[in-house]
């Protein structure tokens, strides 16, 4: 597959559009005027997608050396040859406006249109507000309705979920869906295990209203499966003495080749769809081991499997819209193809579903 490199934005400034102590103009909601209540509709799709990763780079030879290890070890473990790191302007919020902005140019949709932004990311700063309500005012639409969602890797695919049935039930007409991370902030520079996987980046989809299809015919945004086991949430945990990330990799590699593909399976069954029917593959980035095994067991003989995080590394809930985003660009994909996104991480949590390319 032809790899096309997404243009870095150079001298990005953090969200404009922060309120002043004086002379804040509160917006009409969103919700209150002539816009009437909205129908429920027949359906819902992806209207574009866009990304933006971070200029900074930690290659496998750079991360590799701290610890005695060759870039060829490294990447034999993660399939990962470099990692995106985020400069200290580029935070989650501005790589998540970043993200929204190119989404949205991709869609053709005017800004005013959006009536529901989401961010999925679990590394944003604790108490810092809403990134989703930062990123509204930012497109221009504080009125917006705002959410920010975090189930980890999983995340995306849980708002992509929840913004698509937003839209079907006519609570909101247009959603812009963001993941964001700045991983390398909870990675340890002295442990091994993380220090080699983890990377920043956002990635957005936009979500319109479709017209229902004909009986049997797979929606535009098919049924989620998701859930979670608790169970085994110290796996992959946060220490909060130091806000470092723990990672046991072994117990987690083991988990995902076992169950990954099982959730995969369900969500193709759930929209009515068989592997071999499905012309894309995207799955969380979370080792390229993993992801390799999981499209065999999948059995989509005809799919494109996304691979991203060889450039990118573990974006967590970034993941799956960068790479999603990178197969348009290459033009692996086509518009009206069948795409499996699957998300999986910490939580334990799991959610995917079968999308249509815009």
């Amino acid at each position: 597959m032809t790899v096309v490199e997404t243009p870095v934005l150079s001298g990005f400034s953090p969200i404009a559009g922060a309120a002043t102590a004086a002379g804040v103009s509160v917006p009409v909601p969103r919700s209150v005027g002539s816009r009437g209540a909205r129908p429920a509709v027949g359906g819902a799709r992806l209207l574009g997608t866009g990304a933006y990763r971070p200029a900074g780079r930690l290659t496998s030879d750079e991360v590799g050396g701290r610890f005695g290890r060759t870039a060829q070890w490294v990447e034999a473990r993660t399939g990962f040859a470099a990692r995106g790191v985020a400069a200290a302007d580029e935070t989650v919020g501005a790589m998540a406006l970043a993200a929204a902005r190119d989404a949205l140019d991709d869609s053709g949709l005017p800004a005013g249109a959006v009536d529901l932004v989401m961010v999925a990311t679990c590394s944003s700063p604790p108490r810092t507000g809403v990134v989703a309500a930062d990123v509204a005012s930012g497109l221009g639409v504080p009125g917006a309705a705002t959410v920010d969602l975090n189930a980890v890797c999983a995340g995306f695919c849980y708002a992509v979920a929840a913004a698509s049935d937003s839209v079907r039930a006519g609570t909101a007409r247009h959603a812009v869906v963001v993941g964001a991370e700045r991983m390398t902030d909870y990675v340890d520079p002295a442990d091994l295990g993380t220090s080699i996987i983890f990377g920043d980046g956002a990635g957005a989809v936009v979500i319109g209203p479709a017209a229902a299809g004909a009986a049997g015919e797979p929606a535009a945004i098919g049924p989620v499966t998701w859930g979670s086991d608790g169970s085994r949430a110290s796996l992959i945990r946060v220490e909060p003495e130091n806000q470092w990330m723990r990672m046991e990799g072994p117990a987690v590699f083991r988990w995902a080749i076992e169950t990954v593909h099982k959730i995969a399976l369900d969500a193709c069954e759930r929209a009515g769809v068989a592997p071999a029917d499905l012309a894309a593959v995207v799955p969380h980035q979370a080792n390229l081991r993993i992801v390799d095994t999981v499209a065999e067991k999948l059995g989509a003989v005809r799919a494109v499997v996304a691979r991203d995080g060889a450039g990118a590394g573990n974006t967590s809930a970034a993941s799956i819209p960068l790479a999603l985003h990178r197969l348009r660009r290459a033009r692996a994909v086509r518009a009206g193809d069948l795409a499996l996104l699957v998300g999986y991480g910490a939580g334990l949590t799991w959610a995917a579903q079968v999308v249509r390319i815009p």
